[in-house]
């Protein structure tokens, strides 16, 4: 039987601005398997931003039930919260939010000093996933002395550190070119081809065609979820 890693039941989140109960989130029920690459899209309002925050641990639904790798998260503290998000969850931002005065090494180091490693495993580990990553030859960079591209790998690098259950991916290559973003795309099949579970939150159709499953969500609810019968492999260079 497949392992479901993501157990999502019923959520629902509700903000109030002013006067105006605001539903960004209806009644979302989803199931994700261990292993499975997930796109997840929808128009700008759908509510595809704040299921990945509430999948990602940043935020708490106001009601229904989240389960991630058997850790019911719905109701957890910021505490709590943190601490699951650190260990269970690989974070791959579009704007890469890496901390400009460390170099790709100290960067990529980061969580594992949260998750109290000892040195020589931050070390070991942090060298083994910037091979991965084909930047073995630039971990004493800092951000501004690489490309956009070679930032986003810095970036996928830090999310694969700690070995967390999923790696969200949320616009992963919006601030990149056509050619790059085929790299970070190719990269991303790799490292799914390794083991992991990845979910990828896009507006662009041919980045989510690279996903097993697309979700589709409109108005806050799940508009379709289907599997992807015109999956992309790898896409050659251009």
């Amino acid at each position: 039987m497949t392992e479901n890693i993501i157990i999502l039941h019923n959520i629902a989140k509700h903000y109030k601005m002013g006067e105006v109960i605001v539903k960004a989130l209806q009644s979302v029920t989803l199931k994700i398997s261990r292993n499975e690459f997930v796109a997840i899209m929808g128009p700008s309002g759908s509510g595809k931003s704040t299921l990945m925050n509430i999948i990602g641990c940043l935020d708490t639904p106001t009601s229904g039930q989240y389960v991630l790798n058997g850790n019911d998260v719905s109701r957890l503290n910021d505490n709590e919260l943190a601490e699951i998000r650190n260990k269970e969850v690989g974070f791959i931002f579009q704007t890469f939010n890496l901390l400009s005065r460390y170099s790709a090494l100290e960067n990529v180091m980061l969580p594992q000093i949260y998750a109290g490693k000892s040195r020589n495993q931050r070390t070991s580990r942090t060298n083994e996933v910037l091979l991965q990553v084909g930047l073995d030859d630039r971990k004493q960079h800092k951000p501004n002395e690489l490309s956009g591209g070679q930032r986003q790998r810095v970036a996928i690098a830090r999310a694969l550190v700690n070995r967390p259950s999923i790696i969200l991916a949320d616009e992963p290559t919006g601030n990149l070119d056509s050619k790059t973003s085929i790299e970070i795309m190719n990269l991303l099949i790799d490292i799914h081809a390794q083991g992991n579970t990845i979910l990828v939150v896009t507006h662009e159709e041919e980045i989510a065609r690279y996903a097993h499953r697309i979700i589709k969500l409109r108005d806050g609810l799940v508009e379709s979820d289907m599997l992807n019968e015109k999956r992309i492999f790898l896409i050659s260079q251009p």
